[in-house]
């Protein structure tokens, strides 16, 4: 698998048992536990591929003031090499590398403007989750709210050689650029300049469904959180940003409302 592809999401949260009821319902997920090395793990599937994973943020994290959230995992060819990059760019690392017996090696790092992400080689040398760029139950984008749109673009291009498609004038909020992971591709995802009111960068995982206000409506059922009203973006998709009830932001993406 190339240097520079998301391979996996994860959420950490306050409440596994319940966030996992939660997603089954709003996005259609099935669930497996599959723990390892005694840690309680469950993983996301649709259609019976593996797409997401989740696990309770234990005491520790939470001392360490972690709070619930989805965290994105991006593969490296060598793990420990792309984390010391990652200094060297200018960022930091949380987590240093370290292995999942079976499953893999990965470290946790942020970017210079702060936004958070793993790297991740998994054992098998496997390909992660199948692509589904707007098929049901799939992470189908992947957006930065960038401290600065410009250095950050260039931090990922020099750390994993990701490469600019559409730009899209959003008018008062500046540049929204979409991103391949290599020349030729497809977008994968955006990034741009965060807004003012936004505390802090962060990266943003956008899930399939079916159709954008029924999805919705099982946000709010289930003690969700609407953050900002359906919008059409480029392409004819529709959007919707969310909390779920335990505080982790997460967007739908459906090709009809």
């Amino acid at each position: 698998m190339p240097q520079g592809d998301f391979i996996w999401c994860e959420l950490m949260t306050s409440d596994a048992k319940a966030a996992e009821g939660f997603y089954r319902d709003v996005v259609g997920w099935t669930a497996d536990e599959t723990g390892v090395a005694g840690i309680p793990y469950t993983t996301f599937k649709a259609a019976g591929a593996p797409v997401a994973g989740l696990m309770e943020l234990s005491a520790e994290m939470r001392d360490a003031g972690a709070s619930p959230g989805w965290l994105g995992y991006v593969y490296a060819g060598d793990v420990d090499a792309t984390a010391r990059r990652v200094t060297e760019l200018g960022g930091v690392i949380h987590r240093a590398a370290e292995d999942i017996p079976q499953i893999g090696r990965f470290a946790v790092v942020g970017a210079p403007d702060g936004a958070v992400f793993a790297l991740f080689k998994p054992s098998d040398g496997g390909d992660g989750p199948p692509r589904g760029r707007m098929v049901p139950g799939h992470v189908g984008w992947h957006e930065l709210m960038a401290g600065e749109l410009e250095s950050a673009f260039a931090f990922y291009a020099e750390l994993f050689g990701w490469v600019r498609t559409e730009a899209i004038d959003m008018g008062p909020m500046g540049i929204y650029q979409l991103f391949a992971a290599r020349d030729g591709e497809e977008a994968i995802g955006g990034m741009m300049t965060r807004l003012p009111e936004m505390p802090a960068s962060f990266w943003l995982y956008y899930f399939n469904v079916e159709a954008l206000d029924a999805a919705l409506e099982r946000v709010t059922a289930g003690g969700g959180t609407l953050i900002n009203e359906p919008m059409e973006v480029p392409g004819g998709a529709w959007v919707g940003q969310c909390l779920d009830p335990q505080g982790a932001m997460f967007a739908l993406v459906a090709l009809r409302r």
